[in-house]
């Protein structure tokens, strides 16, 4: 399987990461606007049994408005999907699109350099994560 993004396998349970993202998220100036669950949404949808999965859009506000108007186009871009899930040893793993990726898909590199900021900020969530407080 083909691995892009940001990725960390933290030593925590499910239940914790689920807590624990959004406040480093809110740390780096991010909301989560939306959470999917996606083993809800399979077992409603299809009757099938998943592993422990959400999906979590997170926004930092300054970083899209600055991109919307560069590029009204950007709002593809929007929101940042962070996944987490639970591995089949019961730890949480948590991954972040690779903004950069996503903006090199406009060719803009107005956009591109932004989406660099953004990773910054992403990365630095994850790692806070990765030692824990």
């Amino acid at each position: 399987m083909a691995r892009s993004g940001l990725r960390k396998t933290l030593h925590i349970g499910f239940d914790e990461a689920l807590v624990r993202v959004p406040e480093a998220l809110k740390a780096e100036g991010f909301g989560v606007l939306t959470e999917v669950d996606v083993r809800q949404t399979l077992q409603r949808k299809l009757g099938v049994e998943f592993r422990r999965y959400r999906i979590l859009g997170a926004c930092n506000p300054s970083f899209a408005h600055e991109a919307l108007q560069t590029d009204l186009a950007a709002g593809l871009m929007m929101p940042c999907n962070v996944v987490v899930y639970e591995d089949d040893h019961g730890r949480a793993n948590v991954l972040a699109v690779d903004p950069i990726k996503s903006a090199e898909a406009t060719g803009d590199p107005r956009l591109i350099e932004l989406a660099g900021s953004v990773q910054e900020k992403l990365e630095r969530a994850l790692a806070t994560l990765a030692y824990g407080r």
